[in-house]
């Protein structure tokens, strides 16, 4: 929610609600408690079966094997603490603690020989109104969801923990060693009232997960007994401390909760999207085409194939998500229906199944949701593996965006030690999400497929562009949203389930990049074009030399990963009722454009806030947790412009210079720079293209 106040001067451990207003007792004492319960019923419809496939997944990774070797952790307890509160928060739990664990914590027969544990909430999705869209799948399904995120939170923090060379296991409701209740007391994060557990501040439901572990840890203190979990001043309403202002979840319940917590439904919609794509001329390429593909298979080159298997997940975090992300790839669905579809009765209205499924989105996770057709050419054209062709199915796409968190990003230079986790965090989520979806459509008689970073038969930038979440940037491959800016992944959903289409949308941008170029100035390997636009492949496009960005990416040795144009962009903002207006005059009056561009650098927006700075710089070697050789520390260099654009030269790598469609990956197929270069020189201008069209 848009927030009054700025939280830059807020550590990240301390999470977004005002806690440490409240009064705490180490004496307090601990009763016995039920968790909150779910309000509404679930009906025939819900979405509770899917969700179960998708738990039972997840409790399998509450365990596993401890590295070899311990991490180089500070010594500070309370630093290894907040690590840890910080990660939780980075997973979206609501509230976090730690506690010490006693004698009779445990079940008789349980194993563990644990001293502390993390403990979080994660609270309960809003729900529709009964008579809105959405209601018959979500209604009844709170709990599960919840449950299903909590153990998730709770599976890679369990795994960040044994990374890092300590014993540790997740545990969640109906899979626990360990007194969930008495334990959230303890941390501080809820108290009993009347025989239910009460978090502060909020009225919604929640649910508890824990990480019990060897590592020792700064513990927290329990809520006092006379303590108010109400707010307890105005300030603390109002979010001075940066915090979530208390009228947050009154605000939300005015808007349906198909429109999502972004008002895009006020963005100029337009019949194509701001730049040209000529949907005849696009040549379908095979994922062998993919650039990561193309490093695993060696045509970058030894050094990218070493690093391919590893370069977003050199980091302990990153890696703890690997299990959940790579084990969802089967549950994503097929283009068979399995079930007689119903048709002609309730789900035959393609707006009102539009509106339920962004409300079911929203409800699970999304940031952001849109809907068009899968038309055939943004399909691959053969698999990456056998070479098998790919049939163009399903004729209606779920867009959904991930925002990577603008906080973390905020403390980052971009390509350090986190920017492998803020995406794999995305990738995640988004897959869970879409997952979930397509599941339920299917035992509902569509057919449905998820599209994920780790499995997709579907182009996801068409598409995002297509479903109007945003306008091609100067960045290049990555459609920019409005409201999050650049900082989002994506995750697809086809199926046969009718739906309305979206509109494409047009803020400016188009305008605004022609002007900025901090992306370009900023990119650690002049890989952005600080020239105009081309074609390439059927589409008018800033195409950025994905060589120089893949290879950069692949072997940052100081990092882990990158993502520095999108943490230096002027549309990476707080989620401010300031930023707001400045994004409304950028929409309103395009004079003020350049005004505006200017007064991002004079600020300082793009660079490091010290104070969100969470993480350890760690990296795995041979499976151990160790102090990196180095670490990316940028900020913003003003003088790189006339450095770089001067020199400039980019490669890019149109169909007749990828591998043949029925290469599989077996085979090395070297890139071919010196005719990447050439292609480029001799790009076609969408001036021209528009010219030769009309003619």
């Amino acid at each position: 929610m848009t927030r009054l106040f700025s939280n830059r001067s807020r550590h990240f451990d301390m999470g977004d609600l005002p806690t440490e207003l409240l009064a705490r007792d180490a004496h307090a004492p601990e009763h016995q408690a039920a968790s909150p319960r779910e309000k509404n019923p679930a009906g025939p419809n819900s979405i509770n079966e899917a969700l179960s496939a998708y738990q039972a997944l997840f409790e399998k990774y509450l365990e596993g094997e401890t590295a070899i070797a311990r991490a180089p952790l500070p010594d500070d307890l309370s630093l290894r603490s907040k690590n840890l509160k910080a990660c939780a928060y980075f997973l979206d739990a609501t509230l976090a603690g730690v506690c010490a664990i006693d004698a009779m914590d445990g079940l008789p027969q349980s194993p563990l020989k644990h001293t502390h544990a993390l403990v979080f909430l994660v609270e309960f999705s809003r729900e529709p109104k009964s008579d809105e869209s959405g209601a018959a799948w979500i209604h009844g399904s709170n709990k599960a969801r919840t449950d299903a995120r909590a153990t998730e939170v709770a599976v890679v923090l369990a795994g960040y923990v044994r990374a890092l060379g300590y014993s540790a296991r997740g545990h969640v409701t109906g899979n626990t060693h360990l007194n969930l209740e008495a334990l959230a007391q303890r941390a501080g994060i809820a108290r009993c009232e009347g025989g239910v557990l009460q978090m502060p501040f909020l009225r919604r439901g929640f649910a508890i997960a824990a990480v019990s572990t060897d590592l020792p840890l700064e513990i927290d203190l329990p809520i006092a007994t006379d303590a108010s979990l109400d707010w307890p001043d105005s300030d603390a309403y109002m979010g001075k401390q940066g915090t979530r202002p208390g009228w947050a979840e009154s605000e939300a319940e005015l808007r349906p909760l198909h429109l999502g917590r972004y008002p895009m439904e006020t963005l100029k919609r337009v019949p194509e999207p701001t730049t040209l794509i000529l949907r005849d001329e696009i040549i379908r390429n095979s994922k062998r085409a993919d650039l990561f593909t193309r490093a695993l298979a060696g045509d970058l080159g030894e050094k990218a194939k070493v690093q391919r298997m590893r370069f977003a997940t050199k980091h302990p975090l990153a890696f703890a998500m690997t299990p959940l992300i790579r084990n969802m790839v089967p549950l994503q669905g097929t283009y068979e229906r399995l079930v007689p579809a119903d048709t002609n009765g309730t789900l035959s209205d393609a707006q009102k199944n539009a509106e339920s499924i962004k409300a079911l989105a929203y409800f699970l996770g999304a940031d952001l949701v849109g809907i068009c057709e899968a038309e055939p050419w943004m399909f691959y054209s053969h698999e990456a593996q056998q070479g098998k062709p790919i049939e163009p199915s399903h004729k209606h796409c779920v867009v959904m965006l991930l925002d990577q968190g603008f906080e973390t990003m905020e403390g980052a230079s971009g390509d350090d030690w986190i920017s492998g986790a803020q995406s794999m965090r995305s990738y995640m989520r988004g897959a869970f999400i879409a997952g979930v979806m397509g599941a339920h459509l299917r035992r509902l008689g569509f057919s449905s497929r998820a599209h994920t970073n780790a499995e997709s038969d579907v182009l996801h930038i068409p598409a995002t562009l297509l479903a109007g979440l945003g306008e091609l940037s100067r960045i290049g491959e990555l459609v920019l949203n409005p409201f999050i800016g650049p900082r989002s992944k994506s995750v697809l959903l086809t199926t046969d389930l009718p739906l309305a289409f979206d509109q494409p949308i047009d803020f400016g941008l188009q305008s605004v990049c022609n002007m900025c170029l901090k992306c370009a100035r900023e990119c650690p390997c002049n890989a952005i074009p600080f020239g105009p636009k081309v074609m390439f492949n059927g589409y008018e496009i800033w195409k950025p030399d994905v060589e120089k960005c893949g290879k950069y990416r692949l072997t940052n040795m100081k990092g882990s990963a990158c993502g520095r144009c999108m943490k230096t962009c002027p549309y990476n903002r707080e989620d401010l009722v300031e930023s707001s207006r400045l994004l409304e005059l950028s929409i309103k009056v395009p004079s003020a454009r350049r005004a505006l561009i200017d007064y991002d650098d004079q600020i300082g927006a793009g660079m490091r806030n010290s104070v969100k700075r969470w993480w350890f710089d760690l990296e795995i070697v041979n499976g151990v947790c160790v102090s990196p050789s180095g670490v990316n520390e940028r900020d913003l260099d003003l003088d790189r412009t006339n450095k770089l654009a001067q020199n400039q030269k980019l490669a890019f790598f149109p169909p007749h210079l990828q591998p043949r469609t029925e290469t599989t990956i077996a085979t090395t197929v070297p890139l071919d720079r010196e005719a990447g270069l050439d292609a480029y020189a001799h790009a076609e201008k969408p001036s021209q293209a528009k010219k030769r069209k009309k003619q």
